[in-house]
C-alpha cells in the first residue's frame, strides 16, 4: 500500500509539473496539487496500521512455540479497535474535510490562472493533522520499542523521522522538492525491512533444511554399527559382565545423544557433544580393540558448536581411516582457545587423500574423508552449512603431513 501511495504521489507529482509548464491548464494543476497533499497524508494511518500489527504479532510470536499458528484475523480485530489506530482515523478524517474546503477557499493554498501555486495564511492550519499523524506514529513506536524487533524499530525511526522534519520545513517554508526528499528516504527504510523479512526467512529455511539433514543423518545411522555393538555387548555378558554394562551405557549414551540432537534447534555445549563423541568411540573401541587409539587434548571446552558437529567428523575417520593395510588407526581430538575463536582439530593417520579426474586433491578417507557415499558427502556439506548459519563458523579439511588427515573448525 505505501508503495502504490508513492507511485500515485510521483504521478500526481509529474502532473502538477507539466500542467505548471503550460499556461491554460490551470484546472489540471489544482487536481494535481489536490492529490499530492491527499497521497502524502494516506500513508500515515497505513504505518499505524503496520506498527500495531507488528507489535501484535511480535507478542504473540513470543508466546508461542510456533508463530505459523498466529491468528492474522484476531490481530486485525484487536488493532482496529485500538484506540492509537482510531485516532489516527479521525485526525486523517478531520485532514480529509479540511482539504476539501482547501479547493473552494484561498485561505489554505491557491492556484492563479497562470498556475502559480500559492500559499494562505492559514496553510500551517491545514498540514497540522498531517504533522500531529506523524507525531503520533513517532510516540507509538516510541512507546512500543519494547515490542518491536531491533531492526523493525530502527526502520520505522528512519521512516518517519526524515518525513517528519521535511513536512514540519514545508509547512512554514516553501521548499518544492523537500517533501519529496523525506518520502524517498522513508520509503528506502520500508524496503529495507521488506528485504530484512526476505532474507530472514531465507535463513530460516535454511536452518530447517540443515537440521532436517542432520536429522536423517541421524535416523539413518548405520546398522552395521548398531548389530556390531549389540553383537559386541552380547559376547561380553558372558565373558566380562562389568564391561559388558559400561558399553551397553556408552552405547545407551550415544543414542540419547543422537535423538537429543533432532530435538535442538540450537548450538549446544560443546562438552555435550564432546560427551556424545566419547560415547561413540567407547563403542568403536570394543569392536576394534588395538586397532584403534584415541588421543584427547581438549582443556578449552567453554564454547558452544551446532549439535553433530564433532561426532560425525570423528565417525567419518573410523569409517575410512580402518584399513587392514594400514597401522592402527591414531585419532587425535584438540581444542584451543586462538585469537579468532575457538577451535576444534580432528587429526588422523589414515589413508588420506585420494587423487581424483579433475586432479584436485579432494579427501576420500580419514577425517575429512568425502566418500562417494552421497550420504558421507551431505553429512559433511550439512557441517559447514550449520557452523556457517549457526554461528558463523568454518570447517577445513587438508592432508597431514605423514599420510592421513586433518579436520579443523573455528568457531568464531
Amino acid at each position: 500500500s505505501l508503495f502504490a501511495t508513492n507511485l500515485l504521489l510521483v504521478i500526481a507529482a509529474l502532473v502538477a509539473l507539466f500542467a505548471w509548464e503550460i499556461s491554460d491548464m490551470a484546472t489540471t494543476e489544482k487536481i494535481a496539487i489536490y492529490f499530492e497533499y491527499l497521497l502524502v497524508s494516506v500513508p500515515m494511518p497505513i504505518f499505524t496500521a503496520f506498527l500495531l500489527h507488528v507489535c501484535e504479532y511480535q507478542g504473540r510470536s513470543n508466546a508461542s512455540a510456533d508463530a505459523e499458528r498466529t491468528d492474522f484475523a484476531l490481530i486485525t480485530k484487536k488493532w482496529q479497535r485500538n484506540g492509537m489506530f482510531r485516532a489516527a482515523l479521525v485526525i486523517w478524517s478531520v485532514f480529509f474535510v479540511m482539504l476539501g474546503i482547501a479547493q473552494v477557499t484561498t485561505f489554505m493554498y491557491y492556484v492563479t490562472p497562470e498556475n502559480h501555486v500559492g500559499r494562505g495564511s492559514w496553510h500551517p492550519l491545514l498540514m497540522a493533522p498531517v504533522i500531529m499523524l506523524m507525531l503520533l506514529n513517532l510516540n507509538g513506536v516510541i512507546r512500543q520499542r519494547n515490542s518491536l524487533p531491533p531492526k523493525y524499530y530502527t526502520a520505522f525511526l528512519i521512516y518517519l523521522l526524515p518525513l517528519t522534519v521535511t513536512l514540519l520545513a514545508n509547512t512554514f517554508f516553501l521548499v518544492p522538492l523537500l517533501p519529496f526528499i523525506g518520502e524517498v528516504l522513508s520509503t528506502l527504510s520500508m524496503f529495507g525491512i521488506i528485504l530484512y523479512n526476505h532474507i530472514e526467512q531465507y535463513m530460516r529455511q535454511q536452518r530447517e533444511i540443515a537440521n532436517q539433514r542432520a536429522s536423517i543423518m541421524i535416523l539413518q545411522m548405520r546398522p552395521h554399527f548398531i548389530y556390531n555393538a549389540m553383537m559386541s555387548i552380547y559376547y561380553l555378558c558372558a565373558q566380562d559382565p562389568k564391561k559388558a554394562q559400561q558399553v551397553t551405557l556408552d552405547f545407551t549414551a550415544y543414542l540419547r545423544k543422537n535423538f537429543n540432537a533432532i530435538a535442538s534447534e540450537n548450538t549446544v555445549p560443546f562438552s555435550d557433544e564432546l560427551e556424545h563423541t566419547r560415547a561413540y568411540l567407547a563403542v568403536e573401541q570394543v569392536q576394534f580393540e588395538d586397532s584403534l587409539s584415541i588421543d584427547y587434548d581438549t582443556p578449552h571446552k567453554e564454547f558452544r558448536v551446532p549439535p553433530l558437529t564433532l561426532q560425525p567428523i570423528v565417525e567419518n575417520a573410523v569409517k575410512h581411516g580402518m584399513d587392514p593395510e594400514y597401522a592402527p588407526l591414531r585419532i587425535v581430538i584438540r581444542t584451543r582457545c586462538t585469537d579468532k575463536g575457538s577451535e576444534i582439530i580432528v587429526e588422523d593417520n589414515g589413508p588420506g587423500f585420494a587423487p581424483v579426474a579433475d586432479g584436485q586433491g579432494r579427501p576420500s578417507a580419514g577425517a575429512g574423508a568425502e566418500h562417494a557415499d552421497d550420504r558421507q558427502h551431505n553429512a559433511l556439506t550439512n557441517i559447514r552449512q550449520r557452523l556457517e548459519m549457526m554461528c558463523g563458523g568454518t570447517m577445513t579439511i587438508r592432508p597431514r603431513e605423514g599420510g592421513g588427515t586433518v579436520v579443523k573448525v573455528t568457531i568464531p
